[in-house]
């Protein structure tokens, strides 16, 4: 059974609890400041691919804690951090780059709207230049922006991918930023994690609604994907509590045994249990933080905010809380 997930890393860290080790996937680790960690998954073969179920490539993972955190500052220093991490993925230097920001997900769903608000916030200046140059406004260091929302194929009837394609005839970008919300393995990485790579998205994938990838290879240039988990499995928060219940229930001799011989099952028979036990009402549900309106409004502003400062076209003025 899949593991329902968006996150690399959440992948790796499936297969290490179960003392697999993948030959082609190589994991690095870096501690930063205010109890942040970097971790990056990268593919390296085909047949790391096959096993991890994603394409080749570089999968960074930055875990931020306190993210949705009325902490301004806080929120800069992730922004900063985040916009690093763009840099080293840039295909060329700055002020030779083309980028079209596309936010994909449906912003009349709170948990899928964090694509479009980013795109909503980011200042975009094709235009400009087009019509009056660089030189005008002294942007010839910087790069020309422009954004879309292709909206989701209940919204228009096609997919996310065609729509793309049809604005780059247009457009002529050589670089795609694709943002989209996620899902995650734990709760505990519910809006506290920012995921970036440069093998693109396969939209819905996480939530087995999988849509035509939009990457390098379906695009034509290079597409990096940024991402925050929004919703996680209910049949994952359902199989954490009962196996925590059995440990807790261990410790009775009365009830010991049978709690050992349940915990003998590999992580995917535990879960297709659970998916069973809760079939069919809520075996698909996915859940999302009662909080989520203002933790899409903070995260959001703030990858707006390292998409800027990563372009070098962020404004000196305070990030928006």
């Amino acid at each position: 059974m899949e593991i329902r997930t968006d996150l690399a890393l959440e992948t790796k860290e499936r297969f290490e609890k179960d003392n697999v080790e993948i030959k082609g996937v190589v994991i690095e680790e870096e501690k930063l400041d205010m109890e942040c960690k970097l971790t990056t998954v990268k593919i390296e073969t085909e047949n790391g691919a096959k096993i991890m179920g994603k394409p080749k490539g570089s999968y960074i993972t930055l875990d931020a804690p306190e993210m949705t955190e009325d902490d301004e500052e806080y929120r800069k220093y992730v922004a900063n951090e985040f916009a690093e991490i763009l840099r080293t993925l840039f295909p060329r230097p700055v002020r030779e780059l083309s980028v079209l920001v596309v936010g994909l997900g449906n912003r009349d769903v709170t948990p899928d709207s964090l694509g479009p608000r980013v795109v909503d916030q980011i200042s975009m200046n094709r235009h400009l230049v087009k019509e009056f140059g660089k030189d005008v406004f002294g942007w010839e260091e910087e790069c020309q922006i422009s954004g879309m929302v292709p909206g989701v194929m209940a919204q228009t009837g096609m997919e996310s991918q065609e729509i793309i394609l049809g604005v780059m005839k247009e457009t002529k970008p050589n670089l795609v930023i694709v943002v989209d919300a996620l899902a995650a393995r734990s709760a505990k990485r519910l809006n506290r994690t920012i995921q970036v790579s440069d093998a693109g998205i396969a939209p819905g994938s996480g939530v087995g609604n999988h849509r035509q990838a939009i990457n390098k290879e379906s695009l034509g240039v290079p597409v990096i994907s940024v991402g925050i988990p929004m919703v996680v499995d209910a049949v994952t928060i359902v199989n954490d509590t009962m196996w925590n219940l059995l440990d807790a229930l261990s410790s009775d001799k009365r009830s010991a045994d049978f709690c050992d011989s349940l915990k003998k099952f590999h992580e995917n028979e535990k879960q297709e249990l659970i998916r069973e036990l809760l079939s069919p009402g809520l075996n698909s549900m996915f859940v999302t933080p009662k909080d989520v309106d203002e933790s899409v409004r903070r995260v959001s502003r703030m990858l707006a905010s390292g998409i800027e400062i990563a372009l070098g076209t962020a404004a000196d003025e305070a990030m928006a809380g």
